[in-house]
């Protein structure tokens, strides 16, 4: 038999300086019920009525074929309702309207990137006025993401695999036993 591990509770001090800035729970990040209900009707009536931008952008993505990688229209993230997200790879898209509050623009992004979430900021002038060029930063956006989630899910197979315990990648695993 091997031996099994114990729960260990780390002292009071150790455990106040490792708390989590935002934690994940239930539907949303400890954001109330209500509100998470409110940001999914505002996201809905955003899918509603769209700018030109956001249908010219919509429209080049659906005629894309990105593989297992999809942007989600005016998806609500955390506290945050984002104009396009792509859950697989962790990265968001902007579209700059006129007259948007810089001040909680950069409150939004900073919560996003605290979580994870790569964001990209495009303005709507450029989206139609030089789609190509847009989509072309989008492209080399995505291409640097892949690269950065390839990279640490190379750092975590090999941490584990130099820890002993035992786990191992799909690729590394062995068939079947047969005893």
């Amino acid at each position: 038999m091997t031996d099994r591990k114990t729960l260990q509770i780390k002292p009071a001090s150790e455990q106040d300086d490792a708390a989590p800035a935002i934690k994940k729970k239930g539907r949303g990040w400890e954001i109330s019920e209500s509100r998470l209900d409110t940001l999914h009707d505002r996201a809905r009536e955003m899918r509603r009525e769209p700018s030109e931008a956001h249908k010219a952008l919509a429209a080049r993505f659906a005629e894309a074929d990105m593989g297992k990688y999809s942007f989600k229209r005016f998806a609500v993230v955390g506290s945050a309702i984002v104009d396009f997200n792509c859950h697989n790879l962790g990265m968001a898209i902007i579209v700059e309207e006129e007259g948007e509050n810089e001040t909680l623009a950069t409150r939004r992004d900073k919560s996003l990137e605290t979580v994870g979430i790569r964001v990209m900021r495009i303005k709507a002038s450029d989206i139609l006025e030089n789609m190509d060029a847009v989509l072309g930063r989008i492209t080399a956006g995505m291409r640097v993401r892949i690269g950065d989630r390839r990279e640490a899910r190379a750092k975590h197979f090999e941490q584990k695999r130099g820890s002993g315990q035992g786990y191992k990648p799909r690729s590394y695993r062995a068939g079947p036993r047969e005893d």
